[in-house]
């Protein structure tokens, strides 16, 4: 991905557009429901935009980004993140043109999922509950409900239209109330909510291989149910086999169609059983943009591995290792407890993945894998880049530690001759006296060979 000032500059010029009138009602909820899951950079900037439209006007002026930057007092790099989150939570639009010596963009503000919806949307909700935990969760939802009107015992005598109003219009009216217009009315725009590509990875030709018609007919797989799937199959990690056993147990056998509400249920229930009652974080698979270094062309190979380690997910880091074999539970399970209790990213996790596999006989062990990643949490590591600097650093500690060496009298022995297998993008910088030219000749060597093995899987 490229980094944020390939994407836009100060000089930039922008104009934000609303996609129907925005209330104050919507404020609350920007603010107590999104704002836990994007941050206090992120509501700022929606605010911000959402403040630069006029009341009951759907467009604004155009000005700078360096106005902006001004405004919100922050540099270029914190506007974009800010922005990409509002992009992938679905608050904003993006729409750009490239002039001859400038861009001009289109920021479409979003209007945010209304509380009935977002407390059930299944993925938002979710993530929401995760963040606050259970009491501030039931707070928020008391905040934004209420009691229902008690009509059971009252009878409805509400006259219809026809009752109260008689049809008359000249039919010289018609033709010129119907004429077409370009213009668009200044309305509520309703938010459809976070929706999973379904070509982001899922397989729905599996799924409905392993399928009987008898149990799940191919029409109970509408679209409403395909969203579903996608969208769980992505917060929960499950896999086409998976997903057809929580299938088989939603079905409504009476209507012959699959229950929704009773799949996400399903599948919360198979995720907590699989996770000692855990809930998903809102965690990327891979490397977040904002967090991204590499070119978005790379051209030597150390560019092409950064970029490559930043655009693949850790599971299938491994499974690349592996020769594509799938990756043990007790592997992924190692690293899971990395991302979520250590909140490493994803990239950095595959540095880690590829350092510790290379330094241990490609063994994943969890005791050497989460003391070199509480180390690098301490030391606020959030990109593929730090990461490899910081092995190459402290590689020596980090050989320390992988061969036990506690004590003083240890670790002030004379260091031995270094021959065990480094990752590709390893070059040690230091030269120790000890070491005769042929030894650091057979090092290079056996880097340099690492390097093309690696690249070649990658």
């Amino acid at each position: 991905m490229a980094q944020h000032w390939k994407e836009m500059l100060p000089i930039d010029r922008y104009t934000v557009a609303s996609n129907g009138i925005l209330h104050e009602y919507d404020r609350k909820i920007i603010t107590l429901l999104y704002q836990p899951l994007i941050g206090p950079i992120a509501m700022s900037l929606y605010m911000t935009l959402w403040a630069q439209v006029e009341e009951n006007r759907l467009w604004s002026g155009e000005q700078s980004h360096h106005g902006l930057m001004t405004s919100m007092d922050l540099n270029l790099k914190s506007i974009h993140e800010a922005r990409l989150k509002l992009e992938g939570i679905g608050l904003l639009k993006t729409f750009v043109q490239a002039k001859e010596e400038s861009r001009s963009f289109i920021y479409e503000v979003q209007p945010p999922l209304q509380p009935d919806r977002f407390f059930l949307d299944g993925m938002l909700n979710i993530y929401l509950y995760q963040k606050v935990g259970k009491n501030q969760f039931v707070k928020l939802k008391q905040f934004f409900s209420d009691k229902s009107i008690p009509t059971d015992e009252y009878k409805n005598v509400t006259r219809s239209f026809q009752d109260v109003y008689d049809s008359s219009v000249p039919s010289s009216m018609i033709e010129e109330i119907e004429q077409d217009s370009d213009q668009i009315y200044v309305g509520r725009a309703a938010q459809k909510g976070i929706k999973v590509d379904e070509t982001a990875g899922f397989d729905f030709e599996l799924l409905q291989a392993g399928l009987s018609e008898s149990l799940v007919p191919k029409k109970a797989l509408n679209q409403k149910v395909r969203d579903a799937i996608s969208n769980l199959a992505y917060l929960y990690g499950i896999d086409p086999i998976q997903m057809k056993n929580l299938l088989i147990s939603a079905m409504d056998d009476v209507a012959n169609k699959v229950n929704v509400e009773e799949l996400r249920k399903a599948a919360r229930d198979w995720y907590q059983l699989e996770h000692q009652d855990k809930l998903p974080k809102l965690v990327d698979k891979v490397q977040p943009t904002m967090k991204q270094t590499g070119s978005s062309e790379p051209k030597t190979q150390e560019e092409k591995l950064v970029h490559y380690l930043e655009t693949t997910s850790p599971r299938q880091l491994l499974s690349d290792i592996s020769g594509g074999a799938d990756p043990s539970k007790a592997d992924l399970q190692i690293i899971e407890d990395v991302m979520f209790k250590q909140k490493l990213l994803p990239g950095v996790v595959n540095v880690l993945i590829q350092y510790v596999l290379l330094k241990t006989d490609m063994k994943l062990t969890k005791g050497y894998v989460d003391k070199i990643a509480s180390h690098w949490t301490r030391k606020k590591i959030s990109t593929v880049k730090e990461a490899m600097d910081l092995a190459i650093k402290e590689h020596r500690q980090y050989m320390e530690w992988a061969e036990n060496k506690k004590s003083p009298k240890a670790s002030s022995r004379k260091q031995p001759i270094r021959t065990e297998a480094l990752p590709a993008w390893f070059d040690e910088k230091e030269n120790e006296g000890t070491q005769n030219q042929q030894v650091i000749d057979n090092d290079k060597s056996e880097i340099e060979e690492l390097l093309r093995e690696f690249k070649n899987r990658g």
